[in-house]
């Protein structure tokens, strides 16, 4: 169980419920809103034949909790449930705490690596908790996907005799690799099965995810219609664009923006994203259309409080903007930065040491910070090879990581 506040994972499945918003009276229009920023609504037509039924929809959205926190790239698909929430349907998250231990290879090159079910149980936790942020906790239908999946063999072997291997091999990176003569597990394949058989269990009407999931999406109707279920409609966004605004966003890239980023960092990369990403950013994130003929300075800037009021609180987007212009603009060094005293009775200080003990990061990127020039002392670049600082020099001093990161050091008592 991932916390209590998540809902039992052993519920009995529920049929859709009866309708309580009464007969949508326009549903094109609404069919247009809920469209809004996507790039597929498949197949043409049945989501607006979904809609003029007059009943919430089920509408789904898988997760493997692979990694623990939401960044903004996962905002833009969040968003969109938030939007078929606030039209009156129910959305069903997914937590895929079995399929997470097949891994989900879309996109990628090689089979991702397997998490331990105490990572998978953690980091579904903590990703839970974050979308509500997000989400509308009354109408989300918080379900595990272990709940059905972990079935008899007998079960198992009659789901995938179902489907052939020609069918499954039609995926882009399935024939990416198999062109480059790369492996693919028996499991990868059967990855969208299990991820389509999670439509059934939940009767989805709906299913969202990004463009690279489009596969899964529709082989997700392959199998609702394989058991005689209505085949659900499919909604792909776009993939945000990193803070180096070309490739996805991404921890591992190290080009992401998290939604629990202390509100001057969140704010600060915003302003570092490219001025022609920004339309893009708009568009996903704030559901508007990003006025052509605004200074982009200004449209980043009003983007950027924006989300650190969203996600940090009101007012805070505000004191982060002040926060960067008083380090960016002004180049002052801002009042209510951390200090520590240094300890100990060396007459000189291995900075790189220094640096991963008080900045959260490991000695060699503390080198590789210096190297590059990204650590100054009282607004001095240190030198690459001055790992070795005189105690005498380092104390009363301010040093600054990156652009956004500062120290005060204090002399010892």
């Amino acid at each position: 169980m991932v916390g209590s506040n998540l809902g039992p994972r052993s519920a009995p499945l529920q049929p859709a419920a009866e309708s309580s918003i009464g007969t949508v009276s326009d549903s094109e229009a609404q069919a247009r809103r809920l469209a809004y920023g996507a790039v597929d609504v498949l197949p043409a037509g049945q989501l607006e034949r979904r809609l003029s039924e007059g009943r919430p929809l089920r509408v789904k959205l898988g997760i493997d909790p692979t990694a623990p926190d939401i960044h903004l790239g996962h905002v833009v698909v969040l968003e969109k449930l938030r939007q078929f929430q606030e039209e009156g349907h129910t959305v069903v998250l997914i937590i895929g705490d079995y399929t997470a231990r097949v891994g989900d290879p879309s996109g990628l090159s090689s089979e991702r690596p397997v998490l331990s079910p105490e990572e998978i149980e953690s980091n579904a936790a903590t990703f839970t908790a974050q979308a509500f942020k997000v989400l509308d906790r009354d109408r989300t239908e918080i379900r595990f996907n272990s709940e059905w999946l972990e079935m008899p063999s007998v079960d198992l072997f009659d789901l995938a005799r179902r489907f052939t291997v020609a069918r499954l091999l039609e995926r882009d990176d399935f024939t990416r690799r198999m062109a480059a003569g790369e492996p693919i597990s028996a499991l990868e394949l059967l990855y969208p099965v299990l991820q389509g058989y999670d439509s059934v269990a939940v009767e989805a009407d709906v299913e969202l995810g990004g463009t690279d999931q489009k596969f899964n999406l529709l082989f997700g109707r392959d199998v609702q219609a394989a058991y005689d279920r209505p085949a659900q409609s499919i909604v792909t966004m776009p993939i945000l664009p990193g803070t180096d605004g070309k490739r996805r966003m991404s921890k591992s890239l190290g080009n992401y923006i998290g939604i629990t980023d202390e509100p001057a960092e969140m704010f600060g990369k915003l302003m570092s994203v490219p001025d022609d990403a920004m339309a893009s950013y708009w568009t996903l994130l704030l559901g508007e259309d990003l006025d052509p003929a605004r200074h982009p300075g200004e449209a980043k800037r009003d983007l950027a409080r924006r989300l650190v009021d969203r996600f940090a609180g009101k007012g805070q987007g505000a004191v982060a903007e002040a926060r960067f212009d008083e380090v960016h603009v002004r180049r002052e060094v801002p009042d209510d930065i951390p200090a520590v005293a240094l300890e100990g009775s060396s007459e000189t200080i291995h900075l790189p040491g220094f640096l991963a003990q008080h900045f959260d990061i490991s000695s060699s990127e503390a080198r590789r910070l210096i190297g590059q020039g990204a650590v100054r002392l009282d607004g001095r670049a240190i030198a690459e090879d001055g790992l070795e600082v005189e105690r005498a020099v380092l104390a009363g001093s301010v040093i600054q990581v990156g652009k956004r990161r500062f120290l005060r050091v204090l002399a010892a008592d």
